[in-house]
């Protein structure tokens, strides 16, 4: 054999290892799966607890113990403001301009970063990240009252872009300012909870009454069925809709809609993606109705950020499809209250 040829063969085998080598560490990397969990961590009195470490955690996965292999209480915040800014909004607007100070004091602190979005049916990023807050007030003093539309689910999923390709050492937040309704969105809220996992995305919302928004709108207009046809109560000795089933059945525990939602099921109404984000993700709702009520709120969300754990684990059991619901517990301390996220959604075979 020619020399030429046993060298052409040679680099073709050395082509083929590496490929061979790639795909495997493609597989590898889809394959393995870090669960991040942002843990919150109560005494009886409401009060944060603090200093904990990470061998006092217990955590499930679907009731299987799993090995916690990190608690980080402090990272780096990358934080989007996502604010509605419809017709709805003109009267609250105002108030909402005049929070620049604390977002950037109390909640992303000295290295956090902050972008500010506002939306109707369109969306404008009026600020791309910044640790300054003179941008961010700048930012702020923008927003005008547009449309009767708001893309609550839209702007979730683009704020959601923007973290996506923030460095993996900063904590992802997103605080919604708005309503609890999408008006004409394209996405559906298994589509956001699905980008939201995806990306370890924390989602926290001020909610704003819609009675509110009514008695401060400056000049009023009929408003649309806040609830469509579908999701009305079916008349005495009807059949339930699978909403109304969930309505009837659910009692507080949020897994089975999050089931659902996974699903697909068809006919399944969402009254309020807001609350579902939040829970999904292990955030939190608020609520105001005055300037010192939207400014208490901003100082609890940061407070909280400051005081969580992030405890993260490598589940043991990936392979199982469907929803994964996780459990966080401390060691020896059965008065604290602890909230963390309710779990994962793993695609696979229907349950």
């Amino acid at each position: 054999m020619r020399a030429s040829a046993i060298i052409v063969i040679a680099l073709l085998l050395a082509a083929a290892a590496v490929r061979l080598t790639a795909q495997e560490d493609v597989k590898f990397g889809v394959t393995t799966r870090v669960v991040i969990a942002p843990t919150t961590v109560l005494d009886r009195d409401n009060r944060f607890v603090n200093g904990l470490h990470v061998d006092e955690f217990t955590l499930t996965d679907n009731d299987k113990p799993q090995i916690v292999k990190q608690d980080v209480v402090f990272q780096p915040l990358s934080i989007v403001v996502a604010i509605q800014a419809n017709a709805d909004m003109d009267g609250l607007l105002p108030k909402i301009r005049r929070i620049g100070a604390d977002l950037t004091t109390l909640v992303a602190g000295e290295s956090g970063e902050v972008a500010i979005m506002c939306f109707d049916h369109r969306i404008r990023t009026l600020q791309e990240f910044t640790n300054d807050g003179t941008k961010i007030d700048a930012a702020l003093k923008k927003i005008t009252a547009g449309s009767s539309s708001s893309v609550l689910n839209d702007a979730t999923m683009q704020a959601i872009n923007m973290l996506r390709n923030r460095p993996k050492d900063r904590r992802r937040i997103i605080i919604l300012i708005s309503e609890t309704r999408d008006i004409a969105g394209s996405f559906r809220p298994r589509e956001v909870m699905e980008a939201a996992t995806f990306a370890n995305v924390l989602i926290y919302a001020v909610d704003i009454p819609h009675l509110l928004t009514a008695a401060t709108r400056s000049t009023p207009y009929v408003r649309p069925p806040s609830i469509p046809a579908e999701a009305h109560h079916s008349p005495t000795g009807g059949v339930l809709t699978p909403t109304e089933q969930l309505q009837m059945t659910n009692n507080g525990n949020y897994v089975p809609v999050f089931v659902e939602i996974f699903k697909g099921v068809k006919g399944l109404f969402i009254d309020n993606p807001s609350e579902v984000y939040t829970k999904y993700t292990g955030g939190r709702e608020y609520t105001f109705g005055t300037q010192r009520g939207l400014e208490r709120v901003i100082s609890d969300i940061g407070e909280e950020l400051h005081s969580q754990y992030l405890l993260s684990y490598t589940p043991t059991n990936v392979d199982e499809a469907g929803f994964h619901v996780i459990n966080v517990t401390v060691k020896g301390r059965p008065g604290l209250k602890i909230r963390t996220r309710p779990g994962y959604y793993v695609a696979g075979g229907q349950q």
